[in-house]
């Protein structure tokens, strides 16, 4: 519930203000569970059970598990400096628990060596165009993504309160200007792109 209201920190409720004035409001007691329920409670309600239901898992959960275990292998663990306890990331776990899942091997090291991301920039300046790299800056994973524009044709656009994708998703009648701006910005260069195609193509 934590991870998912700072990932999906989005308007009009901003679910991480939300959780944060259940912590900081108290109600449950002052020790450190007690208040970490107090947040659940703001997000959720004051429910008789917390206990997820079972339900029949997204083709998105399921491909992202798979692409995580076997390709994209993301350090994320907790260090000593928040209200959990610690559990830092181990990687000879991570790889037991896709063996277990799926019985591949993770690599670690394939999204560097096929990507080139030592050197991102570099690369994309050298092999890469028409690119948008879309981040709302609310999105805890925003701090590793592409935040300047690295040439004419690849491009950042970031929004101080979006959330993860909230660019991409259906758009809403409720969406606040800042949103429906950032929308306009993308679709206003790829429809750039596609009309030099055009125009690059007729000289043919």
């Amino acid at each position: 519930m934590y991870a998912s209201a700072a990932q999906y920190n989005k308007p009009p409720t901003y679910p991480v203000n939300k959780v944060c004035a259940g912590i900081d409001g108290g109600g449950f007691g002052d020790d450190i569970l007690s208040r970490i329920f107090g947040g659940l409670v703001a997000y959720n309600g004051n429910l008789s059970c917390y206990v997820n239901a079972h339900t029949a898992e997204s083709e998105t959960t399921v491909g992202w598990r798979w692409q995580t275990c076997s390709e994209l292998a993301i350090p994320i663990g907790i260090g000593n400096n928040s209200m959990f306890p610690p559990d830092p990331f181990d990687l000879e776990d991570y790889i037991e628990h896709c063996k277990s899942l799926y019985g591949v091997p993770t690599r670690p090291h394939w999204v560097t060596t096929y990507y080139g991301g030592h050197s991102l920039k570099l690369i994309l300046q050298r092999f890469a165009s028409n690119i948008i790299f879309s981040n709302g800056l609310r999105d805890p994973y925003s701090i590793g993504g592409v935040l300047e524009n690295i040439s004419d044709t690849i491009v950042a656009v970031s929004t101080v309160n979006g959330s993860h994708c909230l660019d991409i998703l259906f758009a809403k009648e409720t969406d606040p200007e800042w949103l429906v701006a950032q929308r306009k910005i993308e679709i206003k260069i790829m429809k750039e792109w596609i009309d030099k195609y055009y125009a690059d193509l007729s000289m043919f």
